[in-house]
């Protein structure tokens, strides 16, 4: 399963190029430069000194003491829950460690200028911060009602000398973001690198950002196994484009025993209220240059998405989770909007840690496992804690005026 895609960038029947011919040749550049870089010792060291001395890689794996408490209860059977922490990450989220790579290879490539597309933010301001320490000029599209409840990734963005760009065109979230950074590349695409920011697009993308993420997977094994002597029982992450997702998930595909579990944005409830469960309630279809699970409405017209979370709120997710759904190797799920903002409160008042509500999502449906194995009670092999590692993607300073709004609006109700 780790061989995949093939040479023209399918998992399965996902993925590949749906593009204009005006993309086909930097996509071919691009393609051919990854697979120089792959093999070239002098990349793989230059990324491995960035992350470690810009980023802060590894990150730590932190044990949930509190929290592994208040599940082991609710499961009446030991449960043991360690965190694997991208928020500690510049920037503030793993976007960063795709970011990086991406502009090394724009360098190699002699591109000058930086496009990329964002939602929560945590992407742009990544790329931002990136193209600020690379020198190359950079323009961030993103929905206008993003820039709403993103205020303060815009205004870091902007300092680091990123335009940012407001998208007024369909839902003004994320899909559209993307959709115009596509155009831009069109009509630039001689000086112009497009870092894409999830597992999605066309190839070589959704194979190149999950090896950039793949070091999350990679730093998770090692650190699990030197606490604990084991592998966990089971992976749990949130999933929108499905970045960290994949990053964590990879290095283990070929670990059977070890189960894996994506939490998409339930919004107000699927599958009749708006949401953004696409491996839910997707069907397969094309967005934005690759095949995959996309929400649609009857004839086929992309639907719009919902989720409290700017992250999660996208109509597709990437074609390897596709690929794994099918497969079997990976179950999804959803969570929603009010679950993931009662998980804020939880991991904040048990831990002392803001996740971000892309992350809460994953917190969330910890405590749907912890009921799960209480109703089987069949919790781990040979009468051992259920070992889980969530993946917090990101942390939670940019989410609070929308939680405060949630918060309020729950008391409103109640």
């Amino acid at each position: 399963m780790s061989t995949v895609p093939d040479e023209q960038g399918h998992f399965g029947p996902y993925g590949g190029r749906f593009v204009p011919e005006t993309l086909m040749a930097p996509l071919e550049e691009l393609a051919a430069e990854y697979a120089r870089a792959r093999t070239d010792p002098t990349f793989a060291a230059e990324l491995a000194a960035i992350l470690r001395d810009y980023t802060g890689r590894p990150t730590p794996l932190t044990f949930a003491r509190r929290l592994s408490g208040r599940l082991s209860d609710e499961a009446e059977q030991p449960i043991r829950v360690y965190l694997k922490r991208e928020d500690l990450c510049h920037t503030g989220a793993h976007k960063i460690n795709n970011t990086l790579g991406q502009m090394i290879l724009a360098r190699r490539m002699g591109k000058r200028r930086i496009i990329a597309e964002t939602g929560a933010g945590q992407h742009g301001v990544a790329t931002a911060a990136s193209a600020a320490l690379f020198g190359f000029a950079c323009r961030i599209y993103m929905g206008r009602e993003d820039m709403r409840r993103q205020a303060l990734n815009v205004c870091r963005m902007e300092l680091m000398g990123a335009t940012v760009v407001p998208v007024e065109s369909g839902s003004m979230t994320l899909k559209d973001a993307t959709s115009e950074a596509i155009r831009d590349w069109v009509t630039n695409v001689a000086d112009t690198h497009y870092v894409i920011g999830s597992v999605v697009g066309p190839h070589p993308y959704p194979m190149m950002v999950r090896d950039f993420q793949s070091v999350i997977g990679r730093e998770t094994r090692e650190q699990v196994v030197a606490a604990e002597g084991r592998l966990p029982d089971v992976l749990v992450a949130c999933v929108g484009g499905g970045s960290n997702a994949i990053g964590i998930f990879h290095p283990f595909l070929g670990d059977r025993e070890v189960a894996m579990i994506g939490v998409e944005g339930g919004g107000y409830g699927p599958p009749d209220q708006p949401h953004a469960a696409t491996l839910s309630y997707g069907e397969p279809g094309v967005l934005h240059g690759a095949m995959s699970y996309l929400l649609q409405e009857e004839g086929g017209q992309v639907a719009l998405a919902h989720s409290i979370s700017a992250g999660l709120d996208y109509p597709g997710v990437g074609p390897e989770h596709a690929y794994l759904k099918d497969s079997g190797r990976a179950r999804y799920v959803w969570v929603s909007d009010r679950q993931a903002v009662a998980a804020v409160e939880a991991l904040c008042r048990l831990e002392g840690i803001l996740p971000a509500l892309e992350s809460a999502h994953a917190i969330a449906h910890l405590f749907r496992l912890a009921a799960d194995v209480r109703e089987r009670g069949d919790a781990a092999p040979a009468g051992r804690p259920l070992l889980i590692v969530a993946c917090l993607s990101g942390r939670g300073d940019k989410d609070v005026e929308t939680v405060q709004e949630a918060l309020r609006a729950r008391e409103a109700s109640a």
